[in-house]
């Protein structure tokens, strides 16, 4: 079988794409998931380019070894093996400083996204982005697959006036879109003025599964283990914006979720009765060992897709979140802001109040539903110019 490469993979080998580097200084975002087939990291790939220097490391949220779990703050460090100083893209900065890209003349983004506007890996590359375009710097990325595929995009576009760390522009859900693309298009419809590369993919086609590859899947973050994972994350980590489990602290993060008063069997039975396409709800117990309910025995129910190609995941999200709150009406709560003036984080996942408001009424839903179906549609038309495999 053959064996899609990616961007590092190209830089390393195609003696052209490093050519426009030569003689300068570089910095590089990454993590665990910047890594070859043959398990070299982009740090020692980059370190080792001829004619450049590797100045400057960037790490942003989950760490530079992946090692943080979600919504931990750290601060600027040095990394143990180079030595290199690692700047801090998710503390007191979630944006480059002109202090941090002084010793760099281009910076490489290397990480395996997932595609999901509120994974917060796309938001750290639109600030990489605006960095670079108001400091005079070259961006290179270095593409990767979309462990989704690249034919459907899902859910709403994000709301004015609702941007954040988990949603930095304008996107829906799940956007369809490589990294590299991704950022052509926030380079082109926002009107960034980027000096932007992308080393493409080589090998890769839209309609491909992560596993037709050939590439190591390496954990993007602590709660995105398998390929399962990403598969249900686009819908259920809407849940994060609820007092349910979203599945944080068992082995089956987003796949699985439930609370202490949920009966799993019930719930189950609602949600198949839907007859939702490509996945099956089954009830499971579980006791998280950390994050919503630890230590607390939880009904719950996982999510098992039964149909890769026909499962809607936005759409089960959706679902699990109307028929939790419509069976638990006194039970089911919307987590409040972080901090006074803040908008609930569900608003904020979402893209808008929208969801807030139509879970529970099987109207507005259904009316939502229809209207997230058409700005798919209109991103799928937007994303044209900007498709490059």
């Amino acid at each position: 079988m053959g064996r899609a490469r990616t961007g590092l993979e190209l830089l390393r080998d195609e003696g052209g794409f490093g050519q426009k580097l030569k003689g300068g200084r570089i910095g590089l975002v990454t993590n665990p998931t910047g890594i070859t087939a043959d398990f070299r990291t982009s740090v020692s790939v980059c370190a080792e380019l001829p004619g450049v220097r590797l100045t400057t490391l960037f790490a942003c949220e989950h760490g530079l070894y992946g090692e943080k779990q979600a919504g931990v703050r750290f601060e600027d460090g040095t990394d143990a093996e180079t030595g290199l100083p690692v700047r801090s893209l998710y503390g007191r900065h979630k944006k480059p400083t002109p202090e941090m890209l002084a010793e760099v003349d281009a910076v490489l983004f290397d990480m395996q996204d997932i595609g999901v506007r509120f994974y917060t890996y796309l938001s750290t590359l639109l600030y990489v982005m605006q960095a670079c375009a108001e400091n005079g710097k070259r961006l290179v990325v270095l593409d990767r697959p979309n462990p989704l595929g690249g034919l459907r995009a899902e859910g709403g576009l994000l709301r004015p006036g609702y941007e954040s760390m988990v949603g930095a522009w304008r996107m829906p859900i799940r956007t369809g879109l490589t990294i590299g693309e991704t950022a052509a298009m926030a380079n082109g419809l926002l009107g960034l003025g980027c000096e932007l590369d992308v080393v493409p993919l080589s090998g890769w086609s839209r309609e491909m599964d992560y596993a037709a590859t050939g590439l190591p899947w390496i954990m993007p973050s602590p709660n995105m283990p398998t390929l399962d994972t990403v598969r249900v994350y686009p819908g259920t980590c809407l849940l994060e914006g609820t007092n349910l489990s979203e599945g944080r602290g068992t082995t089956r993060p987003f796949e699985w979720f439930g609370a202490p008063w949920l009966d799993g069997h019930r719930t189950a039975e609602a949600l198949n009765a839907r007859k939702l396409p490509g996945v099956h709800f089954h009830p499971v117990y579980a006791t998280p060992a950390f994050s919503k309910h630890a230590g607390e025995l939880c009904g719950g129910v996982r999510l098992f897709v039964t149909d890769a190609a026909a499962f809607e995941p936005v759409r089960a999200g959706l679902y699990i979140l109307h028929t939790v709150a419509s069976l638990y009406p006194e039970r089911f709560e919307w987590l409040p802001p972080f901090r006074e003036g803040m908008k609930p984080f569900v608003d904020l996942l979402a893209g808008g109040d929208e969801v807030r408001h139509a879970v529970g009424d099987e109207v507005r839903l259904r009316e939502l539903l229809v209207r997230w179906e058409e700005e798919a549609r209109q991103w799928q038309e937007l994303r044209r110019d900007y498709l490059l495999y």
